[in-house]
Order: C-alpha cells, then sequence, then structure tokens
C-alpha cells in the first residue's frame, strides 16, 4: 500500500488500560489507509510497550473480547504487522523506574526530539 505523507504521531501519556487500547487502535487505523504511524509512550504508557504485558490482565481485555473487540494482545501484533512504529520515552521510563531491557522486541528507546522528526509536518495526537 502506498504511504500518504503526511504521518501520524501518538503520544501516549497515560498507562490506563482505556487510552492505550485507543492508542492502538487509532494507530492501526491510521496505519491501514496508509499513513505512516509512531506511538511515542512515555511515563505510565511506557507500561503499553513492557514485555510482561500488564495492560493485557485488566479486566477490561475480557469485556473486549466478550464483545468481539480486538484486545491490546491483538492490535500489538497488528501493529508489528503493519510497520507501526514504537517508542519508548528514555526519560519517561527513567520517571517510572522501567528498565528498557524489559520492553517487547522492536520498541526503540529515544527522546522526544526523535518522536518530533518522525512526525516533521504531520499530526501529533496526545492520549
Amino acid at each position: 500500500m502506498r504511504r500518504l505523507t503526511h504521518p501520524l504521531g501518538i503520544l501516549l501519556l497515560s498507562g490506563d488500560h482505556e487510552r492505550a487500547h485507543y492508542a492502538l487502535v487509532l494507530a492501526t487505523g491510521a496505519a491501514a489507509v496508509g499513513r505512516e504511524v509512531v506511538i511515542f509512550a512515555t511515563n505510565a504508557g511506557c507500561r503499553l510497550f513492557h514485555r510482561a504485558r500488564p495492560l493485557e490482565a485488566d479486566a477490561r481485555e475480557s469485556l473486549l473480547a466478550e464483545r468481539g473487540v480486538a484486545g491490546i494482545g491483538t492490535l500489538l501484533m497488528a501493529a508489528e504487522e503493519l510497520g507501526i512504529r514504537r517508542i519508548a520515552c528514555e526519560a519517561g521510563l527513567r520517571a517510572e523506574g522501567l528498565d528498557a531491557a524489559a520492553l517487547r522486541p522492536g520498541v526503540e528507546v529515544a527522546g522526544v526530539v526523535t518522536f518530533l522528526a518522525a512526525i516533521g509536518a504531520g499530526q501529533i495526537v496526545t492520549l
């Protein structure tokens, strides 16, 4: 699929399930229609990329499954398949006391300058 010229940056500040889930819904939807997408997780939002998958243990995951809605695990796999760039904020990891070695494979560790450079003149959505 041809990539559209204006990337979408998703800034995930929150570590709660609902916002992390919708960050993935938005990211995969945009990538599916040809947008370049970067998810930049910082502070508690870094939980989305944790190898232990804490958000997948949230009770909301069962509710989504019962209602036929893709959960975080499914959406993370789709994000990988769609080539969505995933960045965990170096300062955000430190602020939360998280180790970069605990992140899922394929997640970069970088700062806000890297995120902003990747998005350029594109859009940024904050969740």
